[in-house]
Formats: structure tokens, C-alpha cells, sequence
């Protein structure tokens, strides 16, 4: 690490985790959703609840830069990381929000399953970053960014395998396939944002590693 007169503000580490943690709840919620599809509007209001939580962080991130004359990260990676933390939990609300638009009576297996795929990522995404506050533990990172990368992949495969049945149970029924292709989006782009996290954990590691 370069030499520094001043400390670094080490608040962003308790923000970070903080979002991580939120990130981590909102998932879970989405994945409590989908496995027992019961009281969805009430379920999707918690899961809004934790969108506000989200952009709550964001903005206290974004406010202790302009505050902050040394951060603990470069200034353009803190602001990266908060973005795609929130972008993942903005795409859970979205899933939620479609849930409801397109009235599904029941979630499919695939869906069931994606979710829980993303709450999985969202697990390693919210232990591997309490290792940002230590640049001697930074050597620990890989193991949960190869993990959310196989994770993403997986979820790749998974979504493959639900657009394929989907095509064949749905391919008569215009509407059935329109709010299952766009759900089936949203889950998958959700895995990929996680990957998007993992990358500015690499990032950070090769600067400061």
C-alpha cells in the first residue's frame, strides 16, 4: 500500500458490508418468494424495503467521498463497487415487481432454482467483503470470486436449460412465454451483476494485494 500522512476513511468498509448485507437479505427474500409463492404483495413490499436500504448505502457512500480527502480504495473502484451492489438488488426488486405485473399463480422449477443460485453468490459476495479492510487478507478473495464465477456459470447453464422449456411448453402461448422470457432475464442478469461484484474484488486485489 503507498504511503499515507492521513488515514483513510474506513467508514466505506462499514457501508460496503452493510450493502453486502442487505444484498444478501434481498436475496433471500426472493428466494423465500419462489419457494413458498404465498402473500406475494407483502413479500415484494419487504423486498422493496430492502431497494430503499440499497440506495440508502449509496448515497452515504457517494456522500463520504466528496467528504474524504484519502479513501482506503481508489475513488472511481468505491464507486463501482456500491453501483453494482445496487444494481443486483434493484434487478431482485424487478423479478419481484414482474411476480406481480404478470400475475404468476406459481413460480417454475427454473425459477426456483435461479433464485436459488443467486442467493448462493450473494452469500460469498457478503463474507468475502469484510477481507477489503485488510490488504493482508486480500489474498483470501479468490477463492470467493471463483466461486461466484462458477456460480455465474451455472446459473448460465440453468438459464439455457430454462429458455429451452420454456420454448417447448410455451411456444403456442404468447403470454405464458412473454412474462417467463422476461423473468428468466431479470434472474439471470441479477447472477451476472454478482459476477460484476466479483470483478472489482479482483480489481481491488491486484492494486492493493
Amino acid at each position: 500500500m503507498p504511503f499515507q500522512i492521513l488515514p483513510a476513511e474506513t467508514k466505506f468498509y462499514d457501508w460496503f458490508e452493510k450493502g453486502s448485507t442487505n444484498l444478501f437479505e434481498a436475496a433471500r427474500l426472493l428466494q423465500d418468494l419462489m419457494h413458498n409463492y404465498e402473500r406475494p404483495e407483502t413479500k415484494i413490499m419487504h423486498i422493496t424495503d430492502a431497494e430503499r436500504q440499497g440506495d440508502f448505502v449509496v448515497h452515504e457512500i457517494h456522500d463520504l467521498l466528496h467528504k474524504t480527502l484519502i479513501t482506503p480504495l481508489d475513488p472511481e473502484d468505491t464507486q463501482t463497487l456500491s453501483h453494482a451492489i445496487d444494481n443486483v438488488v434493484d434487478t431482485i426488486e424487478q423479478t419481484g415487481i414482474l411476480l406481480l405485473l404478470y400475475k404468476v399463480e406459481k413460480p417454475t422449477e427454473e425459477a426456483v432454482e435461479m433464485a436459488d443460485i443467486l442467493v448462493k453468490c450473494a452469500e460469498q459476495i457478503k463474507q468475502a467483503m469484510p477481507l477489503l479492510r485488510d490488504s493482508k487478507s486480500l489474498d483470501q478473495m479468490s477463492k470467493y470470486t471463483i466461486e461466484v464465477n462458477r456460480l455465474e456459470n451455472e446459473g448460465d447453464a440453468l438459464y439455457r436449460r430454462a429458455l429451452e422449456n420454456l420454448v417447448e411448453s410455451a411456444r403456442n402461448d404468447w403470454f405464458d412465454f412473454t412474462r417467463w422470457k422476461a423473468i428468466y432475464d431479470l434472474l439471470e442478469d441479477a447472477t451476472d451483476q454478482c459476477e460484476d461484484i466479483a470483478d472489482v474484488f479482483q480489481t481491488v486485489v491486484l492494486k492493493n494485494g
